[in-house]
This record gives C-alpha cells, sequence and structure tokens, in this order.
C-alpha cells in the first residue's frame, strides 16, 4: 500500500475499497479480509514513522492526517470516499497554516 503521499494513499484506499467491496458482494471474506489487513499494516507502519523521534514535524503531522485516513477508512470502507472528499474541502478552506499546508507537502 503506497503512502509516500496523499495523492498515493488517496488512490490506494480507493482502489482497496473498491476491492473490497466487490468481496463483500462476492461473498468472498477472505479477500475482503486480506484488503482489512493491508490497510491495518499501513496504519501501523504510519504510527511507526510518526513516533519515531527522528521524523520531521511535518512529516509526523503529514503520518497523523494519514493515519486518521486509514482508520476512517477501517470504520467504514464505503463511507470513505464521500468522507475524504469532505475531509479535503475542509481542509481546503482551512485558514492558512499547518493543516492547509499539511496536504500539499507530502515528502
Amino acid at each position: 500500500m503506497r503512502q509516500d503521499s496523499f495523492e498515493e494513499l488517496e488512490r490506494t484506499l480507493l482502489a482497496l475499497e473498491r476491492e473490497y467491496s466487490a468481496a463483500v458482494i462476492a461473498g468472498e471474506h477472505e479477500r475482503a479480509r486480506a484488503c482489512r489487513r493491508a490497510v491495518i499494516e499501513a496504519k501501523d507502519h504510519a504510527r511507526l514513522v510518526r513516533r519515531n523521534p527522528r521524523t520531521e514535524p511535518v512529516k509526523a503531522a503529514q503520518k497523523e492526517e494519514m493515519m486518521l485516513w486509514m482508520l476512517t477508512w477501517l470504520e467504514n470502507p464505503a463511507v470513505f470516499p464521500a468522507w475524504l472528499a469532505l475531509r479535503k474541502a475542509a481542509v481546503d478552506h482551512a485558514e492558512a497554516g499547518s493543516a492547509s499546508s499539511l496536504l500539499r507537502s507530502t515528502k
């Protein structure tokens, strides 16, 4: 699962949501579980990076936001696309500061 940038994370999570939904509809529970496992592993990796004392503060904040995306996906994959659109719109309209620049600087 790619999380080098918000764009890659978005693309990956949306693709996994489609895969997960198709698996659930088809009754392919193992395939659905594999989708969830991929997101859980990526979330755990983001958490490790965020907690690393050598991680730059900007990158730590980005990983925190990425974790929020992944936790939201895990709570309800079907709602994730709509939630993400709202989240991005909210960040775009936020006042200048760390939140509004967070999604733009990804490395």
